[in-house]
């Protein structure tokens, strides 16, 4: 055979060179394209040598026409084994594309429905707690608690306003909120939650359809269903299967009071503003994965830019927790365990949402100043003046290591100074101050600084939130979780800075989980925001969500099982078919147990009718709107002031808004009706900031706490100096009495200064004499 396919290869070459030489003087005979037929005959002995040439040429013809049938043969049985294997492996690939794409199907409608069930029992919740459906209007705004009404006021106004333009400019000079102040509301108060809900529902025609306040509230509620959403992908995308995400929502649902704040004050910031971090960092977890297309990179990346920018531009605090997650990112890039094409790309999406930030909030000078804008130059110049950080042996890598932190910390703190010396931030002096004295470096009697000490979002949390997460069987599997996920890390840490480089294509028989960028920057994540939780008990909103989220991955992952058993060096049984049913068993276990013994409750909330009803403040605003003179100014408690504000549009002394010192000082003036303090003095308090009433209220005057040293009057005492310190107890003492007791005597000097006219079981209100009558 090897013969013949040779004698053929030398035939047809042969007949090929023939041919050219044939072509040239055919080439020649009929330039004009005529006819080759049309040649005059040779003579005989031409026709002799061809009829000659003809015979050989046509027995090589017969010998190739053999060679090309039995070639034509083999190729033809080579062509019959092959199409098999094709047909297989086309109908393998088929077949996993379909399966793709179930997956994905049913997973976005278990994640879809996931969000929109939460919704609904929300607002089940809400109802039932609060009556909302069968209240008056009056009644459902009062259901606003912590002074958080105070925002839906603004929305209302920008309803009632002739247009949108004209109500964005009246909150942009707004002199109607607090008493001789004319405020910029929008940038002050971060109102563009209530600009664009209010603008929605105006361009969507809701009035015939929905009354506001319940197109105010739906939109929160969409929000959170957002959220849950947003940590049932982030968990699928990390473990691979929607069964985490699952398992996922159901933690977060089933320890709801440590996870959100949206039962008992709704308008808050944080509600509006955490649905979009949730959301950027599933963007987030998205692009920092090494198993995606360049398709699905980019639809991260723009998701994460645009959450980004809304972030910060809902939420006052948003930029401090985006410093921490960039405390995150940072490590990630000086460890090298992401690419610094992607670094790069994470670094422009901060600094451009910073930018466009600082412009919609009206030149916000704190964001100049902001620890992360700090970070992100620091780091970019560090990196510039050590491009060889990434090369050398562990020694030399290490020592490059430890000089990058300490160029990137030295010269962010050194801009962060320049940048607060060249633009006042009149908050920075407090903030220091308020960290020496939380973490026992300093003591201070100032009444700002203790009273928000002694808030509950910034003091140590109880031991009750583990023992409910524990209870919820959550906490044990989150410690294993993290125990597995922070040890791999390590190992992963270790290998890169001895030169060797991560695999980007991981397979489940590798057992590294920890070489996944995603999962290393969710250990980080957790570990930072862990710590705060444990110093700060509002931080427990940041850090548990993500606590359900991380152990719904963790217990569904197969790699972290694989992992374990890499480790224990498992043979008796396969570790791979053991890591999938393990994936697969233990968070079956887990979710049928959740359901047996938490879905009955959940049942039980919502079929169960709360009461709720405050008479004496129903009664307190009711007066308000119908007695007091359109012009009044009110003093009071910040909360109960953004009550007044939100029920009857009057001008106030203070707002409940704890990010502002400069209202905190306002705060502690008003105050001053619950010290031991004179009438008088009292009297040129109030008359400085214009307060026409004054409101005093018989839960702070006669309060009642364990916290002796947290009460109000307990911190105005301090403040005061009308303190006596006799064997490690304090006792008050002034020479007047105090002022919240006195003015109920209704005797002189009081009754020159001030005059009741009204008061109920939990209210007094005074008016602020204009003209002093003196009576003896």
């Amino acid at each position: 055979m090897t013969e013949l396919r040779c004698r053929k290869t030398e035939t047809l070459e042969g007949d090929k060179g023939e041919e050219e030489l044939q072509s040239e003087p055919d080439s020649q005979t009929a330039p004009n394209g005529a006819d080759l037929n049309d040649r005059p005959v040779a003579d005989n002995t031409e026709d002799e040598g061809s009829v000659a040439s003809d015979g050989a040429d046509g027995q090589e013809q017969k010998e190739d026409d053999g060679v090309k049938e039995e070639e034509a043969q083999d190729k033809q049985e080579e062509v019959n084994r092959q199409e098999p294997s094709i047909k297989k492996s086309r109908s393998t690939s088929n077949s996993v594309i379909l399966q793709r794409l179930v997956k994905l199907f049913f997973g976005c409608l278990a994640a879809v429905a996931c969000g929109m069930l939460y919704a609904v029992y929300l607002s089940t919740y809400h109802d039932r707690k609060f009556w909302f459906s069968s209240r008056q209007e009056l009644e459902r705004e009062i259901t606003f608690q912590g002074g958080s009404g105070l925002y839906y006021y603004y929305y209302k106004h920008m309803l009632t306003a002739p247009s949108f333009e004209r109500g964005f400019y009246e909150l942009t000079i707004d002199n109607r909120t607090v008493s001789g102040q004319t405020v910029n509301a929008v940038e002050r108060l971060s109102l563009y939650p209530e600009l664009i809900t209010s603008l929605i529902y105006r361009v969507t025609g809701s009035q015939d359809l929905m009354e506001p306040i319940y197109f105010y509230i739906g939109a929160v509620f969409g929000l959170q269903a957002v959220y849950v959403t947003a940590l049932f992908v982030c968990s699928w995308v990390m473990s691979g299967t929607w069964v985490a995400g699952m398992l996922a929502v159901a933690w977060y649902v089933i320890n709801r009071p440590d996870t959100t704040k949206v039962d008992h004050a709704i308008p808050l910031r944080d509600n509006w503003a955490l649905p979009y971090f949730s959301c950027q960092v599933a963007a987030l977890t998205g692009f920092l994965s090494n198993n995606i297309n360049s398709a699905t990179e980019m639809f991260c990346y723009l998701t994460m830019s645009a959450t980004t920018f809304t972030f910060l531009l809902v939420w006052e605090h948003s930029h401090y927790v985006l410093f921490i997650q960039g405390l995150c990112l940072f490590l990630l890039d000086s460890f090298d365990l992401v690419p610094p094409r992607k670094m790069a790309d994470i670094h422009k999406v901060y600094l451009s949402s910073l930018f466009l930030a600082y412009l919609f909030q009206f030149q916000n000078p704190a964001l100049l100043s902001s620890p992360l804008l700090s970070l992100l130059i620091s780091s970019v110049l560090a990196r510039y003046f050590q491009q060889n950080m990434k090369m050398g042996p562990l020694v030399a890598r290490l020592m490059k290591l430890f000089l990058h932190f300490y160029l990137v910390f030295t010269t962010g703190i050194t801009f962060s100074y320049l940048v607060k010396k060249l633009i006042p931030v009149s908050e920075s002096d407090f903030i220091l101050k308020f960290f020496e004295v939380k973490f026992g470096l300093n003591t201070t009697t100032d009444f700002v600084t203790n009273f928000l000490l002694c808030q509950e979002s910034f003091q140590t949390p109880s031991q009750d939130l583990f023992l409910r997460l524990t209870q919820a069987s959550v906490l044990p599997f989150y410690f294993l979780v993290l125990l597995v996920c922070l040890l791999s890390t390590l190992q992963t840490i270790y290998r890169r800075l001895s030169g060797e480089p991560m695999k980007t294509n991981l397979r489940l028989e590798d057992g590294r989980i920890g070489e996944q960028p995603e999962v290393i920057y969710h250990v980080f994540h957790t570990l930072l925001f862990g710590g705060l939780a444990l110093l700060f008990e509002g931080m427990k909103y940041l850090w548990t969500p993500y606590v359900c989220m991380f152990t719904a991955f963790g217990v569904c992952s197969p790699d972290l099982w694989m992992t374990v058993f890499r480790w224990l060096r498992l043979k008796s049984i396969h570790p791979v078919v053991l890591a999938l049913i393990l994936s697969t068993a233990v968070p079956t276990i887990i979710g049928f147990s959740l359901w047996r013994e938490y879905f009955p409750r959940v049942l039980a909330e919502l079929s169960e009718l709360q009461e709720f009803y405050d008479p004496d403040t129903v009664e307190l605003m009711n007066w308000i709107k119908t007695q007091a003179p359109m012009a009044a100014v009110f003093a009071g408690s910040p909360q109960l002031l953004g009550t007044v504000k939100l029920c009857s549009g009057w001008a106030v002394t203070s707002l409940p808004l704890h990010s502002d010192i400069n209202l905190l000082r306002r705060s502690e003036d008003t105050y001053q009706v619950y010290a031991m303090r004179s009438a008088e003095d009292v009297y040129k308090i109030l008359t400085s900031h214009k307060t026409n009433y004054v409101i005093i209220e018989e839960s702070i005057c006669n309060e009642l706490s364990h916290n002796k040293g947290c009460r109000i009057k307990d911190l105005l005492d301090i403040s005061n100096g009308h303190v006596v310190y006799d064997r490690g107890e304090i006792y008050s003492f002034s020479k007047h009495g105090r002022f919240c007791h006195e003015i109920k005597m209704n005797y002189s000097p009081y009754t020159n200064y001030f005059t009741r006219v009204f008061w109920n079981r939990s209210y007094h209100v005074y008016k602020v004499n204009s003209v002093i009558s003196f009576q003896y």
